[in-house]
């Protein structure tokens, strides 16, 4: 499943879990530790967090396998301090691409945060379901989301599958764990990807150097295992339109591993992009890049297309979304800009 925490200013961590283990402690791997202290949490999550640093015993980091001893100091820390979890229901419009009795699609504007998080505890998606909708279902240790069954970056726009009852969000949890869901994106990149078509199957996980950041660990060594399948669908010289499919959904996985292919997004500030990375050096060509970051300021990935099988009529059902105005516009820009210079 998608696990994008979106880190929008600093790399500080919350505590929200200090365990002292006892004196007379016997030796158990930590995320068995864990699971018996932590409610609602599953044995992939507190594994998941170890991978990222969330979990240190006695300040240090440890590996999953670690076993706790006697009077062992277990810390659990995020991204975003404590706080109650309770939803705000908001009266903010959602664009609704289809809905029936079990579950919805919406098409997610750019800016707009998913879920409630640090620094974002209202206008969000959630903020907006929470209003329109009563009693939808929360995953267990996915409290506050209500159906919420993935999720996309605030400044990513697309499209977004919402489930409105208890079987239909696990069947489709279980699809996004399986990685059946058809996922594609576009992507402004920069220059052109060579070959026009390709997988790019890299570990990727959060920086050891900036905990905003998602990085490629081509090694293996570290992070978690990560599938895109890349296509170019338009060569504009300096950049370039590409088609990503998600085989896996690690967090900003298309960022990262397009910057790891050498073709970080178009104006993605905190992967690079917002830079003049092709092109020439002469002063007007900067200004009309500069003038491309205005229109889209953000980081050019829009989800366009979303596939799943209907939990309840099992039917294959597909969805396309519209390039939204900035996306399209930042394209026409490079259009023009390559036939007359």
């Amino acid at each position: 499943m998608n696990e994008p925490d979106i880190l929008e200013q600093d790399d500080e961590l919350f505590e929200h879990h200090r365990i002292t283990a006892d004196a007379k402690q016997s030796l158990v791997r930590i995320d068995k530790f864990l699971m018996a202290r932590l409610p609602n949490v599953t044995r992939t999550k507190i594994q998941a967090g170890i991978h990222e640093g969330f979990v240190r015993v006695n300040e240090k980091s440890i590996k999953p396998n670690y076993k706790v001893h006697p009077n062992d100091v277990i810390t659990v820390s995020m991204p975003e301090p404590p706080r109650d979890n309770t939803v705000v229901p908001e009266n903010i419009a959602l664009d609704i691409v289809y809905e029936d009795a079990h579950l919805m699609v919406i098409n997610k504007p750019p800016g707009m945060v998913v879920h409630p998080a640090y620094q974002n505890w209202t206008g969000t998606v959630v903020n907006a379901l929470a209003y329109h909708f009563q009693n939808l279902p929360e995953m267990p240790g996915n409290d506050g989301r209500p159906g919420l069954v993935h999720r996309i970056d605030k400044d990513t726009s697309g499209l977004l599958v919402i489930a409105k009852d208890e079987p239909t969000l696990t069947a489709l949890a279980k699809q996004f764990f399986d990685h059946t869901i058809e996922r594609r994106y576009h992507a402004i990149v920069w220059g052109v990807p060579e070959p026009p078509q390709g997988t790019i199957n890299v570990n990727v996980g959060r920086s050891l150097r900036d905990r905003r950041v998602t990085t490629a660990f081509p090694e293996g060594d570290m992070g978690r295992h990560a599938i895109t399948h890349y296509t170019l669908l338009q060569d504009l010289r300096y950049v370039s339109v590409v088609e990503c499919k998600l085989e896996t959904g690690r967090t900003h996985q298309i960022r990262a591993h397009m910057k790891y292919l050498g073709h970080p997004l178009f104006n993605d500030a905190l992967y690079g992009g917002d830079q003049v990375l092709k092109g020439t050096v002469f002063t007007k060509y900067k200004q009309f890049v500069e003038n491309c970051f205005e229109i889209i300021p953000r980081q050019a990935l829009h989800a366009k297309t979303l596939g799943f099988v209907h939990p309840v009529t099992k039917q294959f059902m597909q969805f396309d979304s519209e390039l939204p105005a900035d996306f399209k516009a930042a394209i026409e820009k490079w259009e023009h800009y390559v036939k007359y210079n």
